[in-house]
């Protein structure tokens, strides 16, 4: 499994970007059984969860909830995480993830985009 990740830039306060997350898997069956989350890491910080997609269910990070939205698109195996409304606190590498067991273990990851909010 390989995770790519893009969209990622430089934004004023307010701005919006829209990131995607695009899966290398057997088949989009495989893909729609995995639940996917979007994490980041700022310089000095621990990596924090931003949105969690399992089966039905978006669950949001308490700082980006009504400002980021998450989706997931099974047939073309692409996650994607909508930034709006933007904050200088969330300038991060951006990291999608996948777990493929849906068990809390994250296994595979992306290289990370940069999301950098002046």
């Amino acid at each position: 499994v390989q995770l790519v990740e893009s969209g990622g830039g430089s934004v004023q306060a307010g701005g919006s970007l829209r990131l995607s997350c695009v899966a290398s898997i057997a088949s989009d069956a495989f893909y729609s059984s995995y639940c996917m989350a979007w994490f980041r890491q700022a310089p000095g910080k621990e990596r924090e969860g931003v949105a969690h997609i399992s089966g039905g269910r978006t669950d949001y990070a308490d700082s980006v909830k009504g400002r980021f939205t998450a989706s997931k698109n099974n047939a073309e195996m692409t996650l994607y995480l909508q930034l709006n409304n933007m904050k200088p606190e969330d300038t991060a590498k951006y990291y999608c993830a996948a777990d493929r067991l849906c068990n809390g273990i994250f296994g595979y990851w992306g290289q990370g985009t940069q999301v950098t909010v002046s």
